[in-house]
């Protein structure tokens, strides 16, 4: 989409619009293994994580201001020796897929991660999203393994796919000193 614009997102003025985007995913899709709406309460404490790990934030609005797709990282597993994998998600507005914003937020995504010394990107995704795996395979990403049955909604269960991106950062990668 040639008039969208990367963002960083806040809370007080993105939260409502992306509150529509995860609500529309968890409602109608297997992007999300939630059953319920999120509200703003949890919004809030989704934000104060993102800005705790130092995770960025990011979207793109069109020329009127309206998100159209947003994308984050963060914690992988909560153990130290993961500092330098994360787990990333993108969400396009449901009147935008298929017009090419996925793939720019999986690329910003991407070069969010370089910049701040991440080594592997991992996403979870539906075995079922054709054009997610898509996506990620045309970006670099590879197969890493399947947990079959991981989840169960809409009356099936799922499976839930991981693929991920190796970068050559950090370019001087260390154990925690305080380990």
């Amino acid at each position: 989409m040639d008039d969208s614009r990367l963002v960083h997102l806040t809370f007080e003025q993105d939260a409502e619009s992306m509150l529509g985007i995860f609500n529309y995913a968890i409602l109608q899709t297997t992007a999300l293994y939630e059953y319920k709406p999120r509200t703003m309460s949890v919004m809030q404490t989704w934000f104060a994580n993102k800005a705790a790990g130092n995770f960025p934030v990011l979207g793109l609005k069109d020329s009127q201001g309206n998100l159209l797709a947003f994308g984050s990282y963060g914690t992988f597993r909560a153990f130290p020796a993961f500092k330098y994998s994360v787990e990333h998600s993108v969400y396009v507005h449901p009147e935008h897929h298929g017009k090419g914003l996925g793939k720019q937020m999986l690329t910003a995504i991407i070069d969010a991660a370089t910049q701040q010394q991440v080594h592997v990107l991992v996403g979870g995704i539906d075995a079922a999203n054709a054009a997610s795996i898509a996506l990620h395979e045309k970006l670099g990403f590879t197969h890493s393994g399947t947990i079959t049955q991981a989840g169960f909604k809409f009356g099936r269960w799922l499976d839930l796919a991981f693929y991920q991106l190796t970068l050559a950062t950090p370019s001087q990668p260390m154990d925690d000193p305080r380990d």
